[in-house]
């Protein structure tokens, strides 16, 4: 099927007015197809024509004001529409596969009880998956459902659903929705219901995993209603859509997706094992983001997918702000600083860069755009906003927009609109150089002391050669030595003095973007630099998640070598008080530094060392704590000691105040595979106790990790040929095929992946693709040859989008890695 383009939409849009949606769907005529009748009133240009978007297995019939189609016409998954009336109804009779890729209708059935479970999902382009539709954002529908469906299930929507008799439910009209916010659950989901302020409130899950949800229901009643009083008491808007139910789907996609009265999540946010508030709070984090999405996404819809970040961004900066000031969880922009923004800077310097708000030409290309640019970038650049022009005119415009574009579309002029409206200011020169130009900057302080006072200060841009614009900067420089002070200034242009910092004390260290206002990586000073090992523990939790970031920033720069950051690590790993720092620290410093930018020669003494240094901070932590369970969890994927591995996995040695769950079960055993200590038989008995969903794709992984030929072929061989596979299969024999400690054995399979990706890939769906593609890279294959045949293959014809942009930046991050070991 050709992907929509933007100018296709924009010419259907000026043709059509949806009028209302009726969809009603059989759900029990087998376990491969379901039946799917779609009925559109829509008003239009009289004469004119257009199409309709159908992705059937079976196209039966459709009837056009009553005249029969000719099903000729229905031509790549399109179905011409002719001789259009100014008031028209159009059915559609298909029957539908059930999908096993996380879009469409999806199908999943249980391994651990046998039990069914259905999910809708809607995204980007999977609406026509499972009913006829107009499939854009700014074709808006009210959709009523009539659902038929196996007795004893529990059926949902974006609306309330009733079952009326015989397992038919009827679902409630909806306000105007684009198609991609369209869901529906079908099944024997677990129910735990809630009110809050007059908002009905469910979470739902399968029956195997209740108990967890149970035990976890209050935490997300108690956040979820927190959320929404913030929400409301910042927007002054209400909560538009009645009902809110959250829905723990399985083999979920994405993180979340904000499906108005219907909220779907990944399930593994259920919590089977033990975790650190880290997991807790980048859960309640989720909650709070696909919440904001309410107002801005579901309320207020871009009106094509260039303007992405007026969803995404706002969320993620939305989630963070809400999740610190509302709930329990007061350190989210601290985990922001250290993951999100983190792998915001390293997308925003890969080839694939992109805007912020820029021309996407076709729906294809708006999907690859879901990335740490549109979200981890754009809630940053919406922090530095708020410094900018301050948050009562933020708030201010926020409430404008929403009153304009209520049930709407719009654009980014309208958004600036609304925003220069409230802040008495153009705006427009400022969104041209944040929004529409990509790349970050660089900021280099130049202090000047003498007789222990600064005689001098500014601060320097700059940019990359391939990006060369300077942007303005309302920051805060910090000044630590036996006191701390913290100056607002405000940068532009290449270098800008800082007066107001002249005559001050000589600081120990001057820290560029104090409290994480602006967007730009960050440079020290040589003074700055020889003291940071003794300040950095007196610096707050945001602070020096930011001073964590830069660093490994500097690795990636080629400033820093690997050996050095892991020092670095083991050195100042103890003093590292905040929970969720540590935690996203241990798991940067193995996954994303030693195990890529470390030598094969090195490697070893490197993760001795934070064993060692793991090995420390976990006798030294308070018996069952999150800094001890951190520290388990970081030891257990450096060590590389099978004995004690062993006993752990046998309940013997296990530090005190800590379980061996199911979940440390199978992270013990995944370190056992890739040092060849765990045998088939082993793996085999462990999945057969652990039958669930997650058990099967922690097997999996731990299957295409063992270091056997026979192991690596069979993970191969199904990867690259069988269609059949799920989604989550997919991905857990991906992440477990390249390993470190594997390097000869898998040498033969990295010609392979740039060989036979391309073909393999025509059996995986768009977003299914796009993430194996990025997980099979072969990664640790650090030299120059895997970046020849990198280019041999974007050399050549007919790639499909999402394996050409995982090439492009994983191949980058592999450059980056092949110079700094260098």
């Amino acid at each position: 099927m050709p992907s929509l383009t933007r100018t296709e939409a924009a010419e259907r849009a000026a043709l059509l007015t949806v009028r209302a949606t009726d969809v009603a769907l059989d759900l029990t005529t087998g376990d491969t197809e379901f039946h799917s009748t779609a009925t559109i009133r829509f008003s239009a240009t009289p004469g004119a024509s257009t199409f309709v978007d159908v992705k059937p297995a079976t196209l039966r019939s459709a009837t056009l004001n009553g005249r029969v189609l000719d099903l000729a016409a229905f031509v790549d998954e399109r179905l011409a529409l002719t001789d259009l009336a100014a008031e028209n109804e159009l059915v559609v009779v298909a029957d539908m596969l059930y999908s096993h890729e996380g879009e469409g209708l999806h199908r999943f059935v249980d391994p651990a009880d046998g039990q069914v479970y259905l999910y809708g999902h809607s995204f980007m382009d999977a609406a026509p998956r499972w009913f006829a539709c107009f499939d854009q954002p700014d074709l808006k529908s009210p959709y009523t459902f009539t659902v038929k469906a196996p007795e004893g299930w529990l059926v949902l929507g974006n609306q309330a659903a009733t079952l009326e008799s015989d397992g038919l439910w009827h679902l409630a009209e909806t306000k105007p929705l684009s198609t991609y916010f369209v869901t529906l659950i079908a099944g024997p989901y677990h129910a735990v219901r809630s009110e809050h302020d007059g908002i009905p409130l469910g979470l739902y899950c399968r029956q195997s995993l209740a108990q967890y949800l149970d035990a976890d229901a209050e935490e997300l009643f108690t956040v979820t209603g927190q959320c929404f009083d913030e929400f409301h008491r910042l927007f002054d808007v209400r909560y538009p859509f009645g009902k809110y139910d959250q829905v723990f789907c399985p083999e979920f996609n994405a993180g979340a997706m904000e499906n108005p009265g219907c909220v779907t999540f990944r399930d593994p946010m259920i919590f089977r094992g033990a975790v650190t508030d880290s997991e807790r709070g980048q859960r309640a984090m989720v909650v709070a983001h696909e919440m904001a999405h309410m107002w801005f996404g579901d309320l207020v819809t871009m009106t094509w997918w260039d303007d992405l970040w007026l969803n995404e961004s706002f969320a993620d900066y939305l989630g963070h702000r809400v999740t610190a000031d509302a709930t329990r969880f007061h350190e989210s922009w601290t985990a922001f600083a250290v993951r999100d923004k983190t792998f915001g800077y390293a997308a925003d310097q890969r080839p694939s860069t992109h805007p912020i708000s820029g021309e996407v030409p076709d729906a294809a290309a708006g999907l690859l755009n879901f990335d740490a640019i549109s979200y981890a970038k754009g809630a940053s650049v919406l922090r530095q906003l708020v410094a900018t022009i301050g948050d009562e005119a933020l708030l201010a415009g926020l409430k404008e927009h929403f009153a304009r574009h209520a049930y709407g579309n719009a654009e980014l002029r309208d958004f600036l609109d609304a925003l220069s409206q409230a802040s008495g200011r153009d705006l427009a020169d400022w969104a041209k150089v944040w929004l529409t130009e990509a790349n970050v900057n660089t900021l280099h302080p130049e202090i000047t002391v003498a007789d222990g006072v600064i005689t001098a200060a500014a601060i320097r841009q700059t940019a990359a050669d391939t990006h060369p614009v300077l942007r303005p900067h309302t920051l805060d420089v910090g000044l630590y030595a036996e006191h701390a002070e913290v100056v607002r200034v405000e940068i532009a242009g290449e270098l800008t003095a800082l007066p107001q910092l002249v005559g001050r004390p000589a600081p120990k260290v001057v820290l560029l973007n104090d409290g994480d206002l602006t967007y730009a990586k960050i440079r020290f000073d040589e003074r700055s630099l020889a003291a940071l090992p003794e300040v950095l523990p007196k610096l707050s939790s945001l602070n020096r998640a930011m001073v964590w970031g830069a660093l490994f920033q500097a690795v990636r720069d080629g400033g820093l070598s690997a050996v050095g950051y892991a020092d670095v690590v083991a050195g100042a790993v103890a003093a590292e008080s905040e929970v969720t720092t540590l935690t996203e620290l241990l798991r940067i410093a193995r996954s994303h530094v030693v195990d890529v930018y470390c030598t094969a020669e090195e490697r070893p003494a490197v993760l001795a060392k934070l064993a060692a240094a793991y090995r420390s901070l976990l006798a030294d932590a308070e018996p069952a704590s999150g800094r001890a369970l951190a520290a388990f969890r970081g030891l257990i994927d450096v060590t590389t000691d099978v004995p004690q591995l062993r006993g752990w996995l046998d309940g013997l040695g296990v530090p005190a105040g800590l379980v061996v769950d199911v979940e440390r079960g199978w992270q013990i055993r995944l370190r056992l595979a890739v040092l060849g200590a765990l045998s088939g038989a082993e793996l085999d008995v462990a999945a057969a106790a652990d039958p669930s969903a997650h058990g099967q794709a922690s097997a999996d992984q731990c299957r295409s990790a063992r270091p056997t030929p026979e192991a690596k072929q069979a993970a191969w061989e199904a990867l690259m040929t069988d269609g059949g596979l799920s989604n989550y299969t997919v991905w857990s024999l991906a992440e477990g095929f390249w390993q470190p400690e594997q390097h000869e054995l898998t040498a033969p399979y990295v010609a392979r992946y740039f060989a036979e990706l391309p073909a393999a890939g025509a059996l995986r769906s768009f977003q299914v693709l796009e993430k194996l593609a990025n997980l099979l890279y072969p990664r640790y294959a650090v030299d120059a040859e895997t970046l020849r045949l990198t280019a041999d293959l974007l050399g050549g014809p007919d790639l499909a989008p999402p394996v050409r942009r995982a090439v492009v930046d994983r191949s980058d991050d592999l450059r980056r890695a092949l110079e700094a070991r260098g």
